[in-house]
């Protein structure tokens, strides 16, 4: 059985094949156009096309997207490529498709991926923490993922920060319109307008790593700023659905010095005398987005 994965990015759209061992069998990017219309005939080309190379026709189809399907109107709500809020995206992809179309947000794919052969592959329950250009979460548990109810599970990245200082309320306002948004302070654009708030400068989060193992005072400050912050957020992650592993995407997730340090800022925090989860960066990098979009339908 062939599925197919779909990761719709605010800057590129990526459709990949897999096997049932999760081997990729083609895989596909394009530029997302930004545009309702045309991103929809770009999913609908690049399914075509990687069921082509992958020598398959029928195969199911599973999308990452920002945001989620509102169980009220049925349409999307909360993404931040906002052309999509307000439009039947499903019932539109599944039109064009001309097959039943699965969809997920992105952040649940990612965990759904990590959870199912990735780093928090056997573990019961695992949180995905999406710390990229934005701040997002996903949750798994025993290799389902949980939209919720209300169909927001894993919304962690528009939580607010918990337990500010005086200078970290009402500080920060996110596209989102509300304030102090986990996303304004542990995203890397988050780390990146702290930094530059402290110094002036604006920097990628790359180079403020860089300019701190450099031994730059100031950079190795926002940093330590950032993995107190990034502890607090995930404490009360921990507090709520004590996961077995915690797994980190996106940019921030590549720095090292990370999963050296925030162990022992989420202890500070989190309501228990031991705290022995495991926080980890994901075992399929990028790839994890467009793999969990296709494990939404199992196998058989």
């Amino acid at each position: 059985m062939i599925r197919i994965g779909v990761d719709f990015g605010g800057s590129k759209i990526e459709a990949a094949a897999l096997d049932v061992d999760g081997r990729f069998l083609a895989r596909l990017r394009a530029p997302n156009p930004g545009d309702y219309r045309e991103s929809v005939e770009t999913v609908r080309r690049l399914v075509v096309e990687v069921e082509r190379e992958a020598g398959a026709t029928g195969a199911s189809v599973g999308v990452g997207m920002p945001g989620s399907i509102s169980p009220r109107t049925g349409r999307v709500r909360n993404s931040n490529s906002v052309w999509l809020n307000g439009a039947a995206f499903d019932k539109d992809l599944e039109t064009a498709l001309e097959r039943p179309v699965r969809l997920q947000n992105d952040a649940n794919c990612f965990a759904l991926s990590e959870a199912t052969d990735g780093a928090g592959r056997g573990a019961a329950v695992v949180f995905g923490a999406i710390l990229g250009t934005g701040c997002g979460g996903g949750v798994v548990v025993d290799g389902t993922a949980v939209e919720g109810h209300n169909r927001i599970g894993g919304e962690w990245g528009h939580t607010p920060l918990p337990w500010p200082s005086s200078s970290e309320r009402n500080a920060r306002k996110c596209w989102c319109g509300r304030m102090d948004c986990l996303e304004t302070w542990i995203s890397g654009s988050g780390f990146s307008a702290d930094y530059a708030a402290a110094t002036g400068r604006r920097c990628t989060g790359e180079a403020i790593m860089t300019a701190a193992t450099a031994g730059e005072r100031e950079a190795g400050d926002a940093f330590a700023r950032y993995i107190d912050r990034l502890g607090r957020a995930l404490a009360v992650v921990c507090d709520i659905l004590d996961p077995d592993v915690v797994v980190c995407g996106g940019g921030m997730s590549n720095i090292p010095q990370i999963y050296e340090q925030v162990t022992a800022a989420v202890e500070r925090h989190v309501f228990s005398d031991v705290f022995t989860t495991r926080i980890a960066p994901a075992a399929h990098g990028d790839s994890s987005g467009v793999r969990g979009a296709a494990w939404l339908w199992p196998i058989g």
